[in-house]
């Protein structure tokens, strides 16, 4: 038997692979989780919300427990123009299927703590620079330090993932794969949060943004409350940006100028930036997930609905699912890929692929016409919203006629049928194939 050697490797500190390590200790096999960071956490970004019910698969009590900043009781939906806004907003009275912001350093750390308790052997500040191969199999992880080995080897390495690209489970990705998000925090006093927003001292707010800086561009903005501090950022297509030359941090200085966000954000004090990139590719651009001795879970496995702003969730779902079928392997003494193939077919029939197989054509149809349908048609509502809200002592329904009329006569006459053709297609696309 090698030194070194335990029943499974986990690379990655994040939700995806600290759910994998526990549900493996859990089940009284040894994992040892090797993160970069200097904790668990440190490395990772997100917008800010987890959801509940996903969470509590992996952590039963975390709401106990877990530093959660505020519970989510309203998401907004801004459609911005270049100076003016359309904001549509859903309040609720949240059940167990709700979502909390968190600041990932701490949520993060504190998972990491508690698979500590469970017997998780955490190796922090340590980089994988090879997986270790023998007769076709996974047995192992070089670091810098030293090499490692187990059984199962289980990647959620991130977006990147340069181990799986090592072994031919991944391509080099791409442009059109992936987004570039940019995010500040914002140091604001509870009491003005509570105030600008609307909630109490347990509640919070979700922005979702669309246009401003952005308009015509496969991108979207959000902004989180916190506790004591407000994050906003925003994610663009990578390839986007080269296209246009642009730099995101230049996008969210312009979005923060936005009549409708500069007000949330006055006085706020800098506490971070970040940025991070995100899978964008959805379904078509999952990898082979599996092979002999490895499982690829987490963003390393492109699993993230960029629709729903879903990512953290399928993350820890994925996790658990390839630690499940870890330990089923090691029952069986099979680390095949025939016999890891479990881990594929959970994640097949779970939500997970469902929801991305549900948005398969959802990037590639409106990025044909994302000038259209990103830029034209918000800022047509609001230019209805602003006709429908001041007055000139013009007759109404001239204004209306008016109105009707510029839909023809701004956009090509035969520019709208194929608009029309393109969100029937996407709409039958999510509804019925």
């Amino acid at each position: 038997m090698r030194d070194n050697k335990t029943d499974v490797i986990v690379v990655g500190g994040g939700p995806a692979g600290i759910s994998c390590a526990i549900t493996i200790a859990r089940a009284g096999k040894q994992v040892v989780l090797i993160e970069r960071g200097k904790f668990a956490g440190s490395k990772n970004v997100f917008g800010g919300a987890i959801y509940a019910q996903p969470t509590r698969e992996i952590f039963p009590d975390f709401e106990k427990t877990a530093p959660i900043e505020r519970k989510t009781v309203e998401h907004k939906f801004a459609l911005l123009g270049e100076d003016d806004g359309t904001v549509i907003s859903y309040k609720e009275k949240p059940d167990e299927n709700a979502s909390y912001s968190v600041i990932r350093g701490k949520f993060d750390r504190w998972m990491a703590e508690e698979a500590q308790k469970e017997g998780v052997i955490l190796v922090e500040e340590t980089v994988v620079k090879d997986l270790l191969l023998d007769k076709g199999y996974v047995v192992g992880v070089r670091t810098e330090i030293e090499e490692y080995y187990a059984d199962i080897v289980v990647l959620a390495d991130g977006v990147n993932s340069l181990l799986a690209r090592q072994i031919g489970l991944r391509n080099t990705i791409t442009p059109e794969d992936v987004a570039l998000s940019v995010k500040e925090v914002y140091k604001l006093p509870e009491n003005i949060i509570n105030e600008r927003f609307h909630v109490t001292s347990d509640e919070g707010c979700i922005y979702e943004i669309f246009g401003g800086p952005m308009l015509g561009m496969l991108g979207l903005g959000f902004l989180y409350t916190n506790k004591n501090s407000v994050s906003i950022g925003l994610g663009v297509t990578l390839s986007e940006l080269v296209k246009k030359s642009l730099r995101p941090y230049e996008l969210l200085d312009k979005l923060k100028l936005h009549p409708e966000i500069a007000p949330l954000l006055k006085d706020g004090e800098l506490l971070e930036y970040s940025a991070h990139l995100i899978p964008e590719g959805g379904f078509k651009k999952i990898p082979k997930i599996i092979g002999n001795g490895v499982m690829i879970c987490g963003d390393a496995a492109m699993l993230v609905n960029n629709m729903h702003w879903e990512g953290t969730n399928l993350a820890m779902i994925s996790g658990k699912l390839a630690g499940e079928t870890a330990v089923i392997a090691l029952g069986k003494n099979d680390f095949s890929e025939n016999s890891l193939i479990r881990y594929a077919d959970e994640l097949e029939n779970s939500f997970i692929i469902k929801d991305l197989r549900t948005y398969k054509d959802l990037m590639s149809g409106i990025g044909a016409r994302a000038s259209h349908f990103l830029e034209y048609y918000p800022q047509k509502i609001n230019s209805f919203f602003k006709m429908f809200t001041t007055t000139d002592s013009t007759p109404k329904r001239q204004n209306y006629r008016k109105f009707i009329k510029s839909i023809f006569t701004d956009r090509k006459f035969t520019d709208l049928p194929k608009d029309a053709w393109c969100a029937i297609k996407l709409l039958w696309s999510i509804l019925i194939k």
